[in-house]
């Protein structure tokens, strides 16, 4: 199999519909809770909206490059409340908040590489793998601080900088976390989009033993998309800490499947090989309009949970189908 770029332009590359249609349903919901209730297009609100996405931008672009991969990670959620905890604690025990990062950085990318491994390596089901790290991290986030969250960061110096750069600071009406999230997201998208270990990553999606064949390291690979997600996680987890001023061990739970929410909804296939980065955006923006229109909406929580389980599920199973050639398949004459 060749893994050469390909030269095809935007357009005609696999996945475009699957984004397309992505953009065309945030918009519909956005005319839909406006209608709804006008507050929805205050600028305040959309604001708001804006930075609400960008926890679910990150998550969805982690698990999105593991999925691509053919794989899943359910660690998700629990390396953000890691990554939370660690860094809250570490700079209420007075640590110097960068290096209180550094160190935070560290752990997660730590468990990245574990997972990696445990799937890459020693051929762990990535569902099995990652569901024990998921666990480990959720004990480590918990531990960090003796089964008690962390009290306010505090404020001056470095902490009022690191408050405002990843949650309350803004340029005009968009927020400096949005901007560092969409930094992020335009590294991993050239990443995936130009470079080999990009090719590399939807080879192995696609096919792992012809990937294997063809001379790409299915275990770098992999080690390097779980790694990937993790970084994304840790950067969620400081965003949710600075929103918060504090560390809570519950922080980030349920993320694993807003994560796949937004990956799956903006067209990355949960059966590896397809989708594109930039449908993540349409997925968390999806995901975040939901859960802000239907709040305004006054819908029950319980209610708005259905409703969103119920779009997840649709949007794998119309994956499947497509993928399996029920649906879009053409008739022969």
């Amino acid at each position: 199999m060749s893994i050469e770029k390909s030269n095809r332009s935007f357009l005609s590359r696999p996945g475009v519909a699957s984004v397309v249609t992505a953009f065309v349903g945030v918009v519909v919901l956005m005319f839909i809770f406006a209608y709804m209730n006008p507050n929805f297009i205050r600028p305040n609100n959309l604001m708001s909206l804006a930075r609400s996405i960008c926890p679910y931008l990150l998550v969805g672009i982690g698990q999105g490059i593991v999925c691509i991969t053919g794989n899943i990670d359910l660690s998700i959620g629990s390396v953000l409340g890691m990554s939370a905890m660690i860094s809250a604690t570490l700079v209420c025990s007075g640590v110097n908040v960068i290096l209180a990062i550094v160190i935070d950085l560290i752990a997660c990318l730590s468990v990245g590489l574990c997972n990696g491994v445990l799937v890459g390596k020693f051929k762990l089901p990535p569902f099995i793998g990652t569901l024990g790290t998921m666990t480990i991290c959720r004990g480590i986030a918990q531990l960090v601080n003796n089964n008690y969250n962390t009290g306010d960061i505090g404020t001056g110096g470095l902490k009022d900088l690191f408050r405002d750069l990843f949650y309350y600071g803004r340029v005009g009406y968009l927020y400096y976390g949005v901007i560092i999230c969409l930094l992020v997201w335009l590294v991993f998208y050239y990443i995936m989009s130009y470079t080999a270990t990009g090719r590399h990553i939807y080879a192995v999606g696609s096919n792992v033993d012809a990937a294997r064949l063809s001379g790409v390291d299915v275990f770098k690979t992999t080690t390097i998309a779980y790694t990937i997600s993790a970084f994304c996680s840790f950067m969620a987890g400081l965003i949710t800490m600075a929103a918060a001023g504090m560390g809570s061990m519950q922080a980030g739970m349920s993320y694993e499947m807003y994560g796949v929410a937004a990956a799956v909804i903006g067209g990355i296939s949960t059966l590896g090989g397809s989708g594109l980065l930039v449908g993540v955006i349409a997925g968390a923006s999806v995901w975040a309009i939901l859960q802000n229109g239907l709040t305004l909406a006054n819908v029950p929580v319980a209610m708005r949970n259905i409703i969103i389980g119920v779009i997840v599920v649709a949007c794998v199973l119309f994956d499947i189908l497509r993928r399996s050639g029920i649906i879009g398949k053409k008739k022969t004459a």
